[in-house]
């Protein structure tokens, strides 16, 4: 059993602060709240653990991989590492394999509840991945070092192991788990997720809410001409359905709002010839979406469905979509209206038609239906889209012009 293991290992406390400073001096630089480059006065608390853990490469198969490889702070939590997938998906600890979605955003994660099915609306609300298929952050941390295609670890009992074989490890996790937590693989699992979990919940600055929009709401920010339009053709349910899908709060002007309201719909993606291509995937290939996630009990009407992002970050976090296949933000928002504006019929970036959604059954053609948009329309809801960049990463938004 594992706690053998534990009896049997040796506290080498000097070497932990040791592990510490070499863990912490990995972390970014720009993205997080500056550490302290000693042992902390009173300790790691469970957030720092969980960060810590996060920075970890220990938990993939070949020590090459760890959270922040496919959510990099320095670049809103998305993966932009330059590899064949050109960003449309992410590389795995075995560099020739790939997943098969675009990674998300972490920032702001927290506000998505936990997994469940609204009777009301009759739909499903929340959890985390583009399907749900994690009740909640701690599910969502237990993920990605047990898939094949991200971290690779074979097993639970590998990733204890792993574990188990650093002195801080042990120190930290009992204190906070108590050392019963070493009895078992799944109690030393269970941890690790709650850690991280953890990480993301408490860290100020993964949801800082101080975007020149936040700045805008507390007075200290005026729009202008352009962005104040983009603002009201956002929130103005007549004129668009932004709103519709990302607005969480029940008010406009919330001051923690996040701009994802975390219902899944199908929005008529196209599918990525790229990125099928790239993966070696059938001609055919259609993702499933929010049909793979178990708890929705093969209820084909699910299929094609991904979870409503967030929109923080948004100008700074492409490509976009489940499946990268649009690089440009003001190319997801001609496509959008291309729904309701005859004239929007060619995709800017590949000079084509717009491809054919890749699930059409399950399209929310009422999400979709709005008033046709004017080119000054669309450069203006792109004007208020970068309003909701975070402050740190404005220097983004100016490397990207």
């Amino acid at each position: 059993m594992l706690y053998k293991i534990f009896l049997n290992s040796e506290y080498k406390m000097k070497k932990i602060a040791i592990a510490l400073i070499a863990t912490l001096t990995s972390i970014s630089a720009h993205a997080l709240e500056k550490e302290p480059r000693e042992m902390p006065k009173n300790g790691i608390d469970k957030a720092l653990l969980g960060q810590i853990l996060f920075f970890d490469t220990a938990l993939s198969f070949h020590g090459n991989q760890n959270c922040s490889s496919c959510h990099n702070p320095d670049a809103a939590f998305v993966d932009l590492r330059e590899n064949s997938a050109q960003k449309m998906v992410s590389q795995g600890d075995d560099p020739t394999k790939f997943g098969k979605r675009n990674s998300p955003t972490m920032l702001y994660a927290k506000y998505s509840p936990d997994f469940h099915f609204d009777p009301k609306t009759q739909e499903y609300i929340g959890g985390q991945f583009w399907d749900g298929r994690a009740k909640n952050l701690a599910e969502q941390a237990g993920g990605p070092p047990l898939d094949p295609l991200e971290m690779g670890m074979p097993d639970k009992l590998s990733v204890a192991k792993r574990l188990i074989n650093n002195p801080m490890y042990i120190q930290t996790f009992s204190k906070h788990y108590g050392h019963e937590v070493w009895q078992t693989v799944d109690k030393v699992y269970a941890a690790m997720e709650d850690a991280i979990a953890t990480f993301q919940q408490e860290k100020r600055l993964l949801q800082p809410f101080d975007s020149k929009y936040d700045k805008y709401l507390q007075g200290k920010y005026h729009l202008t001409a352009l962005e104040e339009k983009g603002r009201k053709l956002f929130f103005d349910k007549n004129q668009t359905n932004c709103s519709s899908c990302h607005q969480l709060q029940s008010t406009e002007n919330h001051t923690e709002e996040t701009f994802s309201n975390y219902h899944y719909y199908n929005i008529g993606v196209p599918k990525n010839p790229r990125l099928i291509a790239h993966n070696q995937l059938d001609e055919n290939y259609i993702d499933n979406g929010l049909l793979d996630n178990p708890a929705v009990n093969s209820d084909l009407l699910q299929k094609g469905k991904f979870k409503t992002p967030t929109l923080r970050n948004v100008s700074v976090t492409a490509p976009y979509m489940h499946n990268g296949v649009f690089n440009e933000l003001r190319t997801v928002l001609l496509y959008l209206d291309s729904y309701n504006n005859p004239t929007r019929t060619i995709n800017p970036e590949t000079k084509q038609a717009w491809d054919k959604p890749e699930y059409a059954p399950t399209i929310a053609h009422q999400k979709l239906a709005a008033k046709p948009l004017s080119d000054e329309d669309i450069a203006a809801l792109e004007a208020f889209l970068k309003l909701l960049t975070d402050e740190r990463y404005e220097r983004l938004l100016k490397k990207n012009e």
